[in-house]
């Protein structure tokens, strides 16, 4: 829980840093998803984890502690807020990436900061209706077998609507890492395409691949920590486990874990994997290969030093031409300036 408040502050400030110089590019948008992202998760440690604290530090006596149930309630609606919310807005991310590689026209005359934040509160909205749903259909949320967590009932389930809870649950989450995964694809094609027909535009090519980069860091994060408990969830929701056993509970338990770890490694994408960092990388790991490295100041030193010495060569009386006459014979000075100019 702290290494994850801890490292979810840590992004924030890198990503209301990067959003103060970019406010008016189309990486604001972007940066106000991430931003989201980032913020959703640390809410999720300290609200979720201050509430597991609280129920270990009261030796998991659930009836002395929450007579009506109302902590296991506010319980299970936060683990399937800040579950889901992750995984959302990483799709809507994704969305948001390939709408503007692809259509950067559309992109950068519809996707304003206002209708990021709208569809950022959307998201947000979403999520809580989600996980209001148990309690508006009178299902509610339940103590698990390990009496540590609230969530989705997932044991004795005979009623349609607790499959169906478990099933939302599941179907969202998967279909929210499909989008992910589709969008992003598009996205890496038609980068590798513009990247082989034209050389220009590196700059903004060069954002494109950094926030690519993490985006792809967070699908495969969320990946490999969220699919366990999805399809866990969808096999309880299935039937498939029938009777519960204690190795059940223990899977449950272990898939829960691996999922609260997505809210650990999320902030480290956007840490990490910056241009910056990544450049470093780079010659650090070229240099351990023994590839020698050019300075990158001393080269444009000497190109600005070069480009000053043509523009002022070029610009002296005995460079000027004329259009209109054609000269069979050119002056020495002349033909210096030429060379110059050509190298």
């Amino acid at each position: 829980m702290t290494v994850g408040i801890t490292s979810n502050i840590l992004a924030i400030a890198i990503l209301l840093k990067a959003y103060q110089r970019f406010r008016k590019k189309s990486k604001a948008s972007f940066l106000l998803f991430a931003s989201g992202l980032v913020i959703t998760d640390l809410f999720g440690h300290l609200i979720n984890g201050a509430i597991a604290v609280y129920v270990y530090a009261s030796d998991r006596n659930w009836s002395k502690f929450d007579h009506a149930d109302v902590l296991c309630s506010i319980f299970g609606m936060c683990m399937v807020f800040f579950g889901l919310c992750p995984l959302l807005l990483g799709s809507v991310m994704a969305v948001e990436r390939c709408v503007g590689v692809t259509e950067p026209i559309f992109h950068s005359t519809t996707m304003t900061s206002r209708h990021a934040k709208i569809i950022l509160t959307c998201v947000w909205l979403f999520a809580i209706l989600v996980a209001l749903l148990p309690i508006l259909t009178f299902r509610y949320y339940h103590i698990q077998a390990t009496k540590t967590w609230c969530f989705l009932k997932t044991e004795q389930i005979e009623n349609w609507m607790d499959q169906f809870h478990l099933l939302l649950f599941s179907c969202l989450g998967f279909l929210s890492l499909a989008i992910s995964f589709l969008c992003n694809a598009m996205t890496g094609i038609t980068l590798l395409r513009s990247r082989m027909r034209s050389q220009q535009h590196r700059q903004g090519r060069s954002h494109h691949i950094e926030m690519i980069i993490q985006l792809l860091a967070i699908m495969c994060v969320s990946c490999i920590c969220w699919t366990p408990f999805l399809f866990t969830m969808a096999n309880i929701g299935l039937k498939i486990y029938g009777s519960q056993s204690q190795e059940t509970n223990q899977t449950i338990l272990f898939a829960l874990r691996m999922a609260t770890w997505n809210q650990i490694l999320d902030p480290w994408v956007y840490i990490l994997l910056r241009k910056t960092v990544l450049r470093k990388l780079f010659r650090i790991a070229r240099r351990c290969c023994g590839v020698e490295i050019i300075s990158l100041h001393a080269w444009e030193f000497s190109s600005i030093k070069n480009s000053l010495k043509v523009a002022t060569i070029s610009d002296s009386p005995s460079c000027t031409r004329t259009n209109t006459l054609s000269i069979s014979q050119k002056s020495d000075t002349e033909q210096k300036c030429e060379l110059i100019e050509t190298k």
